[in-house]
């Protein structure tokens, strides 16, 4: 069935950037929201940032504007998270989060609204 693989994460000094990628496989349905949820600690899961399935809508967290890109490469059913200029603060466990025929602003703001997610890579921001 669907399967979240994430992969890219790792130790990056303040200022320095990471490409997260999550391979998605096991759905034929195209009607989608996709994207990353990241944990950290003692905190509330949040919502980094989520693209539709025909790439016309996407979702960034006001903590993330400006520093991230997301993006999807539909032939490898591979989905992006560019991270740049990264904060000891974006130190969390980020996990790629699916959910059928929702919006990116609902999938990326409501945890429940997710059908799927995977288990997480982490990515760790040193000062």
């Amino acid at each position: 069935e669907v399967q979240l693989v994430e992969s890219g994460g790792g130790l990056v000094q303040a200022g320095g950037s990471l490409r997260l990628s999550c391979a998605a496989s096991g759905f034929t349905f195209d009607d989608y929201a996709i994207g990353w949820f990241r944990q950290a600690p003692g905190k509330e899961r949040e919502g980094v940032s989520c693209i539709s399935s025909d790439d016309e809508d996407t979702y960034y967290a006001d903590s993330v504007q400006g520093r991230v890109t997301i993006s999807s490469d539909h032939a490898k059913n591979t989905v992006y998270l560019q991270m740049n200029s990264l904060k000891p603060e974006d130190t969390a466990v980020y996990y790629c989060v699916l959910g059928r025929r929702r919006s990116v602003w609902r999938l990326c703001t409501v945890v429940s609204e997710y059908d799927w997610w995977g288990q997480g890579t982490q990515v760790t921001v040193s000062s």
